[in-house]
C-alpha cells in the first residue's frame, strides 16, 4: 500500500510545525506540501511551501489545517472540491461552519475529521462528560487558555459544550439580577466561562452539580504542541476510509 500524501496548512504555526515534523518522520506518510503565508517559496522538511490552500492540493490525498478561524472553513472546502480528504484541527469554527462542511463532504464523498482538540486525554475527557450528563442534569464549562488566544470559546469548550447540548436541561437565566452575561455564553445550552490569562496554555473543566455534591472534568494541556501529534496522525490515516464529518477524536476512536 502506497502511503498518504500529506498537506500541513498552518506548518509555520505552534501546533502545525508539529504535525508537519511528525508527517514527515512517519513511515506510512509524506509531507508531499506545506501551506503558510510567511513561508511561501521554501520548503519544510523538504516538501514545498505554498502560499494559499488550492495551490498546495497537488497529488494530496489529505489535508491537514491548524490555520485560524477565518480561513479553515474556506480551505477544507477547496480540498474537499478536489476530491481531497481534510482533517481539521483548527480552533473556532462554529457548529454552522462544521454543518456546511459535513453537507459538502457528503455531496462529494470525501471524508472529514474535526476535533476542538486532538489530544487522546482530551477524547477521553470529554467521552467522561458525556457519560456524566447522562445522569447528572446540571453543569457549566469554564474554558482557560492564554491571554493571546483570540477565539472565545475555544474550539475544545465549543465541541464540548456541543456535545453536552444533546443531553441539556433547560437552564433559565430570567432570575438573575446585575449583568447577565456573568454568566457566561449559552452555547448550545451549557453555559460556557472563557478567561483568556497569562500562564495559561489550554485547560477545559466541566462542572457538574446535584443538592450537597459536585463532580468536576477537567482537560489541561502543557506548553508543547506534542500531545496534539499522536491524535491528529490518527485522524489522517483514517479520514481518506470515510464518508461525511466526523466531529471529535472521540467519536473516531470509539468508531475505530
Amino acid at each position: 500500500m502506497s502511503n498518504l500524501n500529506v498537506c500541513v496548512a498552518g506548518a509555520t504555526g505552534w501546533t502545525g510545525s508539529a504535525i508537519a515534523e511528525a508527517v514527515a518522520a512517519a513511515g506510512d506518510l509524506e509531507l508531499r506540501s506545506a501551506v503558510s503565508r510567511s513561508a511561501a517559496g521554501g520548503e519544510v522538511h523538504g516538501a514545498p511551501v505554498h502560499a494559499s490552500v488550492p495551490e498546495a492540493l497537488h497529488g494530496i490525498d489529505v489535508l491537514v489545517d491548524y490555520t485560524s478561524h477565518d480561513v479553515a472553513k474556506a480551505n477544507a472546502l477547496a480540498a474537499i472540491e478536489r476530491g481531497v480528504a481534510v482533517v481539521i484541527g483548527t480552533s473556532g469554527l462554529t457548529a454552522a461552519d462544521f454543518e456546511e462542511i459535513g453537507a459538502a463532504a457528503r455531496e462529494r464523498s470525501v471524508g472529514v475529521i474535526a476535533a476542538g482538540n486532538f489530544s487522546l486525554t482530551a477524547a477521553m475527557s470529554k467521552a467522561a462528560a458525556q457519560l456524566a450528563a447522562r445522569h447528572l442534569p446540571s453543569w457549566e464549562i469554564i474554558d482557560y487558555s492564554s491571554a493571546g488566544k483570540a477565539d472565545a470559546p475555544s474550539g475544545t469548550a465549543r465541541e464540548l459544550a456541543e456535545a453536552l447540548g444533546e443531553s441539556a436541561k433547560e437552564r433559565a437565566l430570567a432570575d438573575t439580577h446585575g449583568a447577565v452575561e456573568a454568566r457566561g455564553a449559552d452555547i448550545a445550552g451549557t453555559q460556557v466561562h472563557s478567561l483568556r490569562l497569562p500562564s495559561f496554555t489550554v485547560s477545559t473543566e466541566v462542572v457538574f452539580a446535584l443538592p450537597d455534591e459536585r463532580l468536576s472534568i477537567r482537560h489541561d494541556a502543557g506548553s508543547s504542541a506534542a500531545p496534539y501529534v499522536a491524535g491528529t496522525l490518527l485522524a489522517v490515516r483514517a479520514a481518506p476510509g470515510r464518508v461525511g464529518l466526523t466531529r471529535g477524536l472521540d467519536t473516531l476512536l470509539a468508531e475505530s
